[in-house]
């Protein structure tokens, strides 16, 4: 557009220039932050090259419950306890008591059930005790799924195997030995964290300390000789003091 407000003509060169495909600015623009792939964990951005590392098996069996007596004991008599410890270190925003009272209701309240049904079978109307049966069935499913999800965050933290099937599935036929098998697998994982941790450490190289230590030794002896020679400066002061003394005593 020129000065006064008027429009100017285009010139052939310059008017094939401008011209545009129809539907070229309605194309959709490829924003790499938007589309690359970020890490599950941390929400990190990935580079193109980066390949997920191949799953690795799991340090432990899942009926090596007593390989660790002490998370075998506990997953069998306090199952409720271990669970909450396994899902605290999952996540952080659940507290193990959380964790542990949601376990105790889910699954012991249901196990207490299902036993007093099947007790009370000859008392209870047997329409009222197969829907009690089909309820406890689906609970036991459902609380499966979500005790299988913990598992599955513990398998993308430490790239595991679906060992020995899905992890739902795993709950639901192995609960007891799936929640040993889970601790024994963060307990290993963060033992070799703290040794490689422990190995990285290097002490400081013993010529450096020496070399301070001759510094020291060379600063002390080099006090002691200035100190030295102001004492003889001053020495020979007073004696060519005195002398000048005995000078000027001297009768003429």
């Amino acid at each position: 557009m020129a000065v006064d407000g008027t429009y100017v003509k285009l010139t052939e060169d310059q008017n094939s220039l401008q011209n545009v495909t129809p539907g070229e600015l309605n194309q959709a623009i490829d924003i790499e932050k938007l589309t690359a792939r970020r890490c599950e964990q941390c929400g990190q951005t990935l580079p193109a090259s980066y390949t997920p590392p191949a799953d690795e098996d799991w340090t432990t069996g899942i009926f090596g419950c007593f390989e660790d007596t002490d998370s075998g004991l506990t997953g069998l008599f306090c199952p409720c306890v271990l669970f909450g410890r396994n899902v605290a270190a999952f996540n952080d925003e659940i507290t193990p008591e959380r964790a542990c009272v949601g376990h105790a209701i889910c699954i012991e309240g249901g196990i207490a059930l299902a036993v007093t049904t099947a007790a009370c079978s000859g008392v209870i109307d047997p329409d009222t005790v197969c829907l009690l049966t089909e309820g406890l069935l689906f609970a036991w499913w459902v609380c499966a799924i979500y005790t299988g999800m913990g598992r599955q965050l513990l398998q993308r933290k430490y790239h595991l195997k679906d060992a020995p099937c899905d992890p739902c599935l795993v709950h639901c036929c192995l609960h007891w030995c799936a929640i040993c098998q889970e601790h024994r697998e963060m307990r290993n994982h963060l033992s070799e964290g703290a040794t490689s941790s422990e190995d990285t450490i290097v002490n400081p190289p013993q010529l450096q300390e020496m070399m301070n230590v001759n510094a020291d030794d060379h600063k002390r002896s080099n006090d002691n000789h200035d100190h030295a020679a102001s004492s003889s400066s001053v020495g020979e002061g007073s004696g060519a003091g005195q002398n000048n003394l005995q000078l000027q005593l001297q009768p003429l």
